[in-house]
């Protein structure tokens, strides 16, 4: 009997996209033959779930979870709408937001977290097989607190934390539980809607503040304004940027005077019962950064008919 190492089944997962356990057993079934395995998972209908592996898979559904102090979001993408309307693919989606709410945000670490008799990886690539698309996890982000709560929103929700939209804020208080949930959610509704960058001007990417920088100056010497002048217009078109990206100097759009968000949080306080502090908020928008395949179907028709 060949002794199956982890590199073995590595490699094999790799080939053929089917998860770590039903590698390791095809393995063993086979004497560690690697193109053996390979039949093997073949004849069980496990391994077509890798011929969809080319695919691009740009919708699908991000998941919010949270418990108390901390919180997760999480972006499962499949190729077609159609699939997050599939209840087998919902509740995949609500099982690996729960896993990773355990394990942390690590993609690696969930997709090797065990599921039942299988992983995380497994239960991807059967769904993979049942439903016929390529379906992949594709990021994961969570948030804790020492005290306090993370709170989630799911915009566009198809279930019960899963949708098109998710976000969670971190709030480090020791005030009342649920008055920072509420106040929580409206943040995290806030972060949906007004697309912050950063929390505050501090944790802005550095290349992004001095092209804007560059892109004001350039502008202000077209227009033959004084160089003796243009940096002080430069620095007051920044504070401008700033409240346009930055959560903390953000127009709250729960309050129809327009008060910054800072200001809003500040004044929560009374209710909430002790100083508040937002530490951090993610926001994943479903297929953000994915870049889709276009096709032009009268071509696809021509191209078959064998017309140019």
């Amino acid at each position: 009997m060949a002794t199956i190492t982890a590199a073995m089944v590595k490699e094999l997962r790799e080939t053929t996209g089917v998860g770590m356990m039903d590698c390791k057993q095809a393995l063993n079934e086979n004497d560690g033959n690697l193109e053996a395995a390979i039949d093997w998972l073949r004849k069980k209908g496990l391994s077509k779930a890798a011929k969809k592996a080319g695919r691009v898979a740009a919708e699908g559904l991000i998941g919010a979870v949270t418990d108390g102090i901390k919180g997760v979001v999480i972006e499962v993408n499949s190729e077609t709408d159609f699939v997050a309307r599939n209840e087998q693919f919902q509740g995949l989606v609500k099982m690996i937001a729960q896993v990773a709410l355990k394990v942390g945000a690590d993609v690696d670490a969930i997709n090797a977290a065990p599921v039942g008799s299988s992983t995380v990886a497994g239960a991807i690539s059967d769904a993979i097989a049942t439903i016929g698309e390529n379906m992949t996890l594709r990021r994961a982000a969570s948030l804790e607190v020492t005290q306090g709560v993370v709170a989630s929103y799911v915009h566009g929700a198809v279930i019960d934390g899963a949708g098109k939209m998710g976000v969670i804020v971190a709030l480090e208080s020791t005030g009342k539980a649920d008055e920072l949930a509420a106040l929580g959610r409206q943040l995290a509704m806030h972060v949906a809607a007004a697309n912050p960058q950063a929390l505050d001007s501090a944790g802005l990417d550095p290349d992004v503040v001095r092209r804007e920088r560059e892109v004001m100056a350039d502008k202000y010497r077209q227009q033959g304004k004084p160089e003796n002048m243009i940096e002080k217009i430069v620095e007051n078109g920044l504070k401008t940027y700033y409240k346009e990206v930055c959560l903390l100097e953000q127009a709250y759009i729960h309050d129809e005077k327009g008060k910054a968000v800072a200001q809003a949080v500040k004044e929560a306080e009374g209710k909430v019962g002790a100083p508040i502090k937002i530490t951090g908020f993610v926001r994943y928008a479903l297929g953000e950064g994915i870049e889709k395949q276009t096709s032009d179907f009268a071509a696809e028709v021509a191209a078959v008919s064998g017309q140019k």
